[in-house]
């Protein structure tokens, strides 16, 4: 569960990113975060992955109050969240299968485990026998696909998403909405994103942004500003 109570979050000079804002996200929940550029998409984002504070107000990921710098579950709770970026952040110098396992590395799970699990997310976004390719190679929606799988191998049980169709065709957008579909059932899934089309046909949960404030909570809505 992801709980935003009364969030209020400025950069400085006083640019206020997120006006008093709360809701609830429930465990296994697909939800969509929309609105113009500035609108507060991504701050929520890095709110829930710890890598921002708010200034007022208290951010609750899976029961642990990651509201200040004093928490101390902050480290762990990361393990169990996956990010998905618009450029990909691939490293160029590994090939597909040493960037999906970096991260399972850095949890010191066995050999055996780790290509376990990149076999099983290789296969899942259709990439089985893309496993030696370098960046290079790849399609900007196979880089997509690669993060993936990077994102969704481990025990990550949240997926966030900042705009992860945003560099793609319709045809690859679709594709890669297919991958999260996959996995709904047993993902909490976030997507800040721009596309109309995607929010529109999709129908799960959308919440509509604007300059910092939530205008709108719509369990099975559309795009809206």
């Amino acid at each position: 569960m992801i709980q935003f109570e009364n969030v209020t979050k400025s950069y400085p000079l006083g640019v206020a990113a997120l006006d008093d804002v709360s809701f609830t996200i429930e465990r296994n929940e697909f939800t969509f975060l929309v609105g113009t550029s500035g609108a507060g998409k991504t701050t929520i984002l890095n709110l829930i992955l710890g890598d921002l504070y708010p200034n007022s107000g208290t951010v609750i990921v899976n029961d642990v109050d990651i509201s200040n710098k004093k928490c101390k579950g902050i480290e762990d709770l990361r393990k169990h969240i996956g990010v998905v970026f618009q450029d990909f952040k691939i490293l160029q110098d590994k090939d597909v299968f040493e960037n999906i396992a970096l991260g399972l590395h850095i949890q010191k799970l066995s050999i055996k485990k780790i290509k376990e699990q990149v076999r099983e997310v290789l296969t899942l976004v259709g990439l089985e026998e893309r496993d030696h390719y370098f960046p290079v190679q790849l399609s900007a929606g196979e880089l997509q696909r690669v993060a993936i799988a990077r994102a969704l191998c481990g025990d990550r049980q949240i997926i966030l998403a900042d705009e992860p169709t945003g560099n793609l065709d319709p045809k690859t957008t679709w594709d890669i909405m297919k991958i999260f579909k996959k996995v709904e059932e047993y993902k909490t899934i976030i997507i800040a994103t721009h596309n109309t089309d995607v929010v529109n046909s999709m129908k799960k949960r959308v919440i509509v942004l604007k300059k910092g404030k939530l205008i709108k909570d719509m369990k099975k809505g559309g795009y809206e500003l």
